[in-house]
């Protein structure tokens, strides 16, 4: 069985599992309720065979694939490659992923689940790790939200658009991307979700607004929403919120995008690598209640 420890308001590490192989149900209701109650979960010593990580992933739903089919394995396309390395001139991965705060797909109609990311190269600057992910609670980020401002936007719906983080990677020219196409745009419409979710798995209300993606509260005119979604962002990001992961070679990272918010800080330059692979799981199954039901009854 799996043991959970702790790490602070935000967070947990999990050992005594090897996730090269097959969960038992039991193991996955373990993860599953942990996932909920901690949302991020870090599971050491485990750098995974593609075929296993994406199988690994695949407990939690159907996985995302890259929009523009660059820098995934060649074998197992479900696993997406991060990384500044460059081959014969060219780069192995995607070098600016996840570099301000988001939630994964919000921009989706079905929205992103959990980010499933293996550690394979770590940059260190003498002797110093670099290259750490952060994390904002967002059940706490609901819970202490002024109620005067809950209560206003208990009904709300926000929009969230794919376009606003690229324009912004794309602005910073970190990896040389360009502005998307009108049909890789038309692969990507924006979405509409409550500002105010309940959690499918704690049944707790959680803030699910980002600074990354939500464009505009649909409620409000665009003065007030603009106000509101400042406000909004300025109170997820507070330190009380927040957790940071240093990260190791053989970690494995596994986050729940619907109850956090997340970032990777790029601190480091590309002489120092950094390589990691990675699974983005959809919300398909999660919402359903046989789903819940069954995978946390074992």
């Amino acid at each position: 069985m799996p043991t959970i420890q702790p790490s602070g308001a935000l967070g947990a590490r999990v050992t005594d599992i090897d996730l090269s192989r097959p969960m038992s149900a039991p193991d996955f209701a373990t993860i599953l309720r942990a996932l909920g109650e901690h949302g991020v979960l870090c599971f050491p010593n485990q750098l995974l065979e593609p075929a296993a990580l994406r199988d690994f992933s695949l407990r939690f739903g159907s996985i995302q694939t890259s929009l523009s089919g660059k820098f995934q394995d060649p074998e197992i396309p479900e696993v997406g490659i991060l990384s500044n390395i460059m081959v014969d001139g060219k780069p192995i991965g995607l070098a600016d992923a996840g570099q301000d705060w988001h939630t994964d797909m919000s921009y989706r109609d079905t929205m992103g689940f959990v980010n499933v990311l293996n550690a394979h190269k770590v940059p260190r600057r003498n002797g110093q790790v670099l290259g750490s992910t952060e994390f904002a609670n967002m059940h706490k980020a609901y819970d202490e939200l002024d109620p005067a401002l809950k209560k206003k936007l208990e009904n709300a719906t926000a929009t969230h658009d794919f376009n606003k983080f690229w324009d912004m990677m794309v602005k910073r020219g970190t990896a040389n991307r360009k502005p998307l196409t009108p049909e890789e745009r038309a692969k990507r419409p924006p979405a509409v979700h409550p500002v105010f979710l309940t959690h499918p798995i704690t049944g707790r209300k959680v803030l699910y607004c980002n600074p990354g993606y939500a464009v505009r509260i649909n409620e409000l005119d665009e003065a007030e929403s603009d106000r509101i979604l400042e406000e909004l962002f300025a109170h997820q990001l507070q330190p009380r919120f927040l957790h940071k992961h240093q990260w190791s070679e053989g970690d494995l990272l596994i986050w729940d995008n619907i109850g956090t918010l997340h970032n990777a800080i790029p601190d480091y330059t590309v002489a120092e690598h950094r390589l990691m692979k990675r699974c983005q799981v959809m919300a398909d199954k999660v919402f359903q209640t046989d789903f819940i039901r069954q995978s946390l009854a074992a």
